[in-house]
């Protein structure tokens, strides 16, 4: 039962975050599930991109190189940092957040015990973990906070210049 657990947090919670996210986004008033829907369509790659910039400076063997115990699931011999399952969930927490304090909390947990599951299968350090939720969330604030209200302002000024 236990390694089923693990299996579970460690290959599809992050699903479960998306979709918990998706419904939360989607009953939220327009103006509300604009900017959450603007904020994860460039909240996404730009987290990916700042985690791929962050793999060329870091590297982290993946537990089972170094120690030659065999992960509890099949995975590259690969740079482990960031944890990419990791990554996702806590950008979809992160924005959640900022707009759902309540919701916001239970998927960052959530996507705490994402990276906590892939460092018990084998496939993650506790740093790639860390440094997953550290990005994560970060460029998910920045956007949140700067890019995504100058966006909007820039849409919402635009449309009311036509009328």
């Amino acid at each position: 039962m236990e390694k089923q657990l693990i299996l579970f947090g460690a290959q599809h919670l992050y699903l479960a975050i998306a979709i918990s996210a998706g419904i939360f986004v989607y009953s939220r008033p327009k103006e509300l599930r604009l900017k959450l829907l603007l904020s994860l369509v460039i909240a996404f790659p730009l987290t990916y991109l700042v985690a791929k910039i962050g793999s060329a400076f870091f590297e982290s063997p993946r537990p089972f190189v170094l120690s030659g115990i065999p992960p509890l699931l099949p995975h590259a011999a690969d740079n482990g940092f960031p944890s990419d399952h990791t990554l996702l969930s806590a950008a979809c927490a992160a924005l959640i957040l900022w707009s759902g304090k309540r919701l916001g909390i239970v998927l960052m947990g959530a996507a705490f015990l994402v990276g906590y599951a892939r460092v018990l299968a084998g496939v993650h350090h506790p740093v790639d973990v860390i440094g997953s939720m550290v990005i994560a969330t970060g460029v998910a604030w920045v956007v949140w906070r700067y890019v995504v209200p100058r966006v909007l302002g820039r849409y919402f000024s635009e449309k009311m210049d036509k009328s």
